[in-house]
């Protein structure tokens, strides 16, 4: 018989291992052209790690020829083997393994590493790989195709959409470069009254009550979402710290009321709140830019306990008894005028650094007009009088930053911001106690977060217990 003869029967071991509900890899062991073992994933069923086709089929064959050495066996497997089953097979002293897809996150014979190359060891092992790799990748790939659309049902039946609102399809999301964290969803805040809001939520620390573990909260702006974070997220898990970065309603991966009247400050700032009692978020570090500023500064006055640092990048409290910046007014203009602006564009001319993949991640949010309810909304949302929808309340945020503030601040100003600029920031510095002279990043603009590394980085420095 062929290799792909024999590959079609290590398939077939992996299609059984799919109808089981596991990992679709199978493994057949031959000895002189004949079939004398087989396996197929089992490690779910089995609660065992170790159960991979290829160390069952190992098991097997050693069973069936009452000899843990394999010398004279082939081994074919569907998926390129980890580096355990490779190491076994090396134990195993195989003549020879042949694979059909590789795997370009744990294959060991080529894609991450490659131990069968390894020639200090005292065994050699021929490999050969991609053999009938389209039908074995094809199985793979459908298997987590149909998981991925499983999970997105359950999510569907455990949040259901509301009348009023749109969800954004889950493909576009897929992909995203630099964005690699699973959802999370909540639907039961009293403020969302049944529409489900998506946050990422990731790492450790926070809530352990130790100083040094801290929680950093990532609130973004019109029209971004956590996708804005992305490039400041990998530091502060490294660190050992917790982030948590919601997409508030109407933008990202949340739902998108169809009307722009929904959308008001207060309610804003009470899903907010909501979110981070439901939480139970500690040791807080409030990272703040454009509306997350204009929201999240109104925030920590209501909680005092759960705020130990605030980090703030281009943005504003919007008290509504001092005039608006003439940048803010001239954004406001372009928004009445061209309503359907190009989210990926606006990013492109602010931040020439990009690539255009990630500029066009900005843009997935909304794939129509029906979508951008909330983009057309915040503009005008910002108070600009006395009594406008959130000017009192921020009124009274800017007596706490002034008066109350304990914590320490640290001031991160993106240069080239045309809107929320260095001006903008001087002002918004002499309101918050104990604030510092800003960090001027001289080729940043408005999105900030675009140069998010260094600046998380700084913040890392900023806010641990030694500094």
């Amino acid at each position: 018989m062929s290799d792909a003869a024999f590959m079609q029967q290590a398939l077939a071991e992996a299609r059984a291992a799919a109808a089981a509900g596991e990992v679709p890899v199978g493994a057949v062991v031959v000895r002189r052209g004949k079939v004398i073992a087989s396996g197929r994933n089992a490690s779910v069923d089995g609660h065992d790690p170790t159960a991979h086709a290829e160390i069952v089929a190992l098991r097997a064959a050693a069973q069936t020829l009452g000899n843990y050495r394999l010398d004279d066996c082939e081994l074919f497997v569907t998926l390129e083997p980890c580096a355990m089953c490779s190491g076994a097979m090396l134990h195993a002293r195989l003549k020879r393994v042949i694979f059909g897809a590789a795997d370009p996150k744990t294959g060991a014979a080529g894609s991450v590493i490659n131990l069968f190359a390894e020639s200090r060891l005292n065994h050699q092992t021929h490999l050969q790989g991609g053999v009938l790799a389209s039908e074995c990748s094809a199985l793979l790939q459908g298997f987590f195709r149909r998981r991925r659309d499983e999970q997105r049902e359950a999510s569907r039946l455990a949040h259901p959409l509301r009348d009023d609102a749109l969800r954004t399809p889950d493909a576009a999301f897929d992909a995203l470069p630099g964005y690699p964290w699973p959802p999370h969803y909540v639907s039961d805040l009293p403020a969302l009254q049944g529409l489900r809001m998506h946050y990422l939520d990731e790492g450790e620390g926070g809530n352990k009550g130790e100083r040094s573990s801290l929680t950093f909260l990532c609130l973004h702006g019109n029209p971004a979402w956590s996708y804005l974070y992305r490039k400041m997220i990998p530091p502060l898990l490294r660190a050992g710290h917790r982030v948590v970065a919601p997409d508030m309603i109407g933008f990202g991966k949340s739902d998108k009321p169809k009307k722009d009247s929904f959308h008001g400050f207060n309610a804003h700032r009470q899903m907010l709140l909501d979110l981070v009692e439901k939480l139970d978020l500690q040791n807080v570090v409030l990272v703040v830019q454009d509306w997350g500023g204009l929201l999240g500064l109104t925030m920590p006055m209501a909680a005092r306990h759960r705020y130990k640092g605030l980090l703030v990048m281009n943005t504003m409290l919007g008290t509504g008894d001092v005039p608006l910046p003439a940048g803010f007014v001239a954004w406001r203009e372009m928004c009445a005028k061209n309503p359907e602006f190009d989210v990926a564009r606006l990013f492109a001319r602010g931040n020439p650094q990009m690539p255009a993949a990630e500029c066009a991640a900005y843009n997935a949010p909304f794939p129509d007009k029906g979508h951008r309810a909330a983009l057309r909304a915040f503009p005008p949302m910002v108070p600009d009088s006395a009594d406008a929808d959130g000017a009192a309340i921020s009124r009274q945020a800017r007596a706490f930053w002034q008066h109350e503030w304990t914590g320490r601040t640290l001031m991160v100003v993106g240069v080239q911001d045309p809107v929320l600029g260095v001006p903008v920031m001087q002002e918004l510095r002499t309101l918050i106690r104990n604030c510092g002279e800003p960090i001027l990043l001289p080729e940043a603009g408005h999105f900030v977060q675009e140069h998010g590394e260094p600046i998380a980085q700084e913040a890392l420095r900023f806010f641990s217990p030694a500094a």
